[in-house]
């Protein structure tokens, strides 16, 4: 007797602890009686393991690394100056121009808006002296290309346009008087720029077949033939056009300005990649250009390479830029997708597609801070540039890809971003150069041979 008294003193007290409406509310979710027998069955070290995780659950939120694409931490061999100026980008493109971008890419329209934006950086001309360029390192370039591309790499292939292949023309291969003219209405993006070589029939093999012409008379150049392919052409105030002199048989650079006469550009449609950058086809026929708008030091193809060497590093950085920004948001997305209960970011196949993208991102990082350490020391070559840009563009290319897949069918959907990465990151591997030039230049600097027909 004395000990069923025991044991109803212990039940009363077990009952006034248990709030009785929630007891019921789980009485009609679950089966209250196969619950308890499970219970019986856990020994103690299981039955701690229980209380412990049902404690974190109600007391405890987990707290989360943060998203960083910067591994290695290389951003913290900035100066405090570089550092502000990189949270400064990231900030204007992420707050101010990033809202902008899906409407625009879907329409394939350029939003016109983002370029005082843009200037107000005081970013155009990154490492150019003086025409009021700001002078800074190789490597603060390439992190600005970098921030830029991780948020769009159309808005990046623009600036790229207009901060490298344009303004670092003239930079290198222009006139005193043709520097003061442009450069430093160009750096405050008053005016804009595009470069035109890549030709309808003619792309990797521009050095020996150029087909555009330019013939002299006196104080006039006549131009002939057609550009493909131009970014920013559509709306440019001045391009730059590489022309075949047939006097020489050399290539020239010349400065057409907007609305010369003979300029005609026509708008490329129905692109898959890049689709805010405006590429145009142009066409000159019978256009006079002057003396005076020549590029005086371009007298060859080798000073048309030197521009090209200068910008194919950072279009290396363009492509860490699109990967990062590709797998920052596919990490993102995942800790915040559930399934079976769980973020998707707890499954072991989830973790090693990241862990894979990241190892590649942070491989992709060393190589082009070390590249733009070689071009501030002024000993890259152009097999420096092209290793990079052969590594960075396939590197780019899995990393986007790995990033759809994690993201399942919401991957392809333009909303979460990394739809426009996967596009964008063909246009990458194409550009400044194909896989297989640049490959050829590697190799026929680690061989001695030259391998091109």
């Amino acid at each position: 007797m004395a000990s069923l008294f025991s044991k109803i003193r212990q039940a009363y007290a077990l009952l006034r602890h248990v709030d009785i409406a929630q007891l019921e509310r789980i009485a009609n979710k679950v089966d209250l009686s196969a619950v308890m027998d499970s219970l019986g069955h856990l020994d103690d070290k299981q039955l701690a393991h229980l209380m412990k995780t049902l404690g974190g659950a109600r007391h405890k939120k987990k707290v989360l690394p943060p998203i960083e694409g910067d591994f290695y931490h290389l951003g913290l061999a900035l100066t405090a100056e570089e550092r502000e100026l990189q949270l400064r980008v990231r900030a204007v493109m992420e707050t101010e121009i990033k809202p902008l971008i899906n409407e625009h890419w879907l329409k394939a329209e350029f939003p016109f808006e983002i370029i005082p934006k843009l200037a107000a950086l005081n970013i155009c001309g990154g490492t150019y002296q003086g025409y009021g360029c700001p002078a800074l390192s190789t490597t603060m370039e390439g992190i600005i290309a970098m921030e830029i591309a991780r948020v769009d790499t159309s808005v990046c292939t623009f600036f790229g346009v207009q901060s490298g292949l344009s303004m670092g023309s003239i930079y290198l291969l222009g006139s005193e008087a043709q520097k003061q003219e442009w450069l430093p209405a160009m750096q405050r993006m008053e005016k804009i720029g595009a470069f035109g070589l890549t030709e309808p029939e003619v792309g990797s093999g521009v050095a020996a077949g150029l087909t555009m012409t330019a013939t002299r008379s006196g104080d006039q150049w006549t131009l002939q033939g057609q550009k493909k392919w131009i970014g920013n052409a559509t709306f440019a105030d001045v391009i730059v056009i590489w022309a075949r002199d047939t006097a020489d048989d050399q290539v020239k650079g010349f400065l057409v300005r907007k609305g010369n006469p003979g300029f005609q550009v026509k708008k490329i449609e129905d692109k898959m990649a890049l689709r805010i950058v405006q590429n145009g086809i142009i066409t000159l026929t019978d256009c006079v250009v002057a003396e005076s708008d020549r590029l005086p030091l371009a007298n060859s193809y080798k000073d048309t390479a030197a521009v090209l060497r200068m910008t194919r590093a950072g279009v290396a950085w363009q492509a860490v830029g699109c990967a990062r920004g590709a797998y920052e948001s596919a990490l993102r997305y995942t800790r915040e997708r559930h399934q079976f209960g769980r973020p998707i970011a707890s499954f072991q196949l989830i973790q090693n597609h990241l862990v894979e993208m990241l190892s590649n991102l942070t491989a992709m990082q060393t190589m082009v801070y070390r590249l733009s350490q070689l071009q501030q020391e002024g000993s890259i070559t152009d097999e420096h540039a092209s290793l990079a840009k052969v590594f960075c563009s396939l590197r780019t290319r899995d990393i986007v890809s790995k990033a759809r897949e994690v993201m399942g069918g919401n991957g392809i959907l333009l909303e979460h971003d990394v739809a426009r990465f996967v596009a964008d990151a063909e246009a990458i591997y194409s550009y400044e150069g194909t896989k297989e030039i640049n490959t050829l230049i590697v190799g026929r600097a680690i061989t001695g041979y030259s391998a091109f027909v």
